[in-house]
């Protein structure tokens, strides 16, 4: 099966999704979206939902942004970037609807800039140091699956401000996506080399699965992704195993922290600047 057919496949059904997402955000997504709270949604599970999500994004973006110098070819190094920047994207968004509904009114900044390591709720695949190329596409693959099919959900999510949020965030991930899926067909049915990589980084995150469904429950959807593109690149499905523990609830690996004292660094070391 060639990487083409996989994306035909993969977005069988979802006719609006775009195949290049890079110029979907030059819009103001909230535009004339009302940001009062409906009736029956809790303020503070809606504000704890929209920081996990973008503690997954700003976490992600940070770990892609790592690639830049490093890709193996400059078209990956763009591509990689411009994802990162799709998350960062996301991440702003949803940290500024947390700050609107938690009743602390802080801005985008305040969460990514000045909350420390056992404050983040991000998922634990997020956070796993960079790897090789297999492993950054083969995690690219696993948690732009897992997030588009959340997302997806989101769309029909009673607060507007969310549900714009997840409208736009879908047509990226559904290029987040097919981006890793055509790379990991292509690796995979590759070298013995490459071949070797992606079953051995497909065997890294396997542990890690359980998390992402314990998180939302999209196990089918994320499954049937997985099961599409193994079988089209002759990979072994990853066998879950799960491990105790959850970002989440903030538990985190020693590998956060040093991530975050990189991001955070200069606004920490400068508060009041302003540009």
């Amino acid at each position: 099966m060639s990487d083409d057919h996989v994306y035909l496949t993969l977005a069988e059904g979802h006719e609006d999704d775009t195949r290049w997402a890079y110029g979907t955000g030059f819009e103001d997504p909230l535009h004339g979206v009302d940001t009062t709270v409906p009736e029956g949604v809790d303020a503070g599970e809606l504000a704890a939902d929209c920081v996990a999500l973008a503690d997954d994004a700003l976490v992600s973006a940070q770990r892609l942004a790592e690639w830049v110098t490093r890709a193996p070819e400059l078209e990956e190094e763009v591509a990689l970037a411009n994802i990162g920047l799709d998350l960062l994207g996301q991440a702003r968004l949803l940290y500024s609807r947390a700050g609107q509904v938690d009743g602390t009114g802080r801005d985008e900044d305040a969460y990514a800039y000045f909350r420390d390591a056992g404050d983040f709720r991000n998922v634990t695949l997020a956070e796993l140091p960079g790897g090789d190329f297999a492993f950054a596409v083969v995690r690219l693959l696993v948690l732009s699956s897992w997030r588009l099919a959340h997302f997806r959900r989101l769309v029909s999510h009673p607060d507007p401000v969310l549900a714009a949020v997840a409208a736009k965030g879908a047509k990226e991930l559904a290029y987040h996506r097919q981006y890793a899926a055509e790379w990991a067909v292509r690796l995979g049915d590759g070298t013995d080399e490459s071949h070797r990589r992606m079953r051995a980084a497909l065997e890294q995150i396997a542990p890690y699965l359980g998390e992402l469904h314990s998180a939302y429950d999209v196990r089918d959807e994320v499954a049937d992704d997985l099961r599409q593109v193994t079988e089209a690149a002759g990979l072994p499905l990853p066998v879950y195993r799960p491990l105790p523990g959850s970002g989440r609830a903030g538990e985190h690996t020693e590998h956060l922290a040093p991530l975050l004292a990189e991001l955070q660094g200069v606004a920490r070391a400068h508060p009041e600047a302003t540009w």
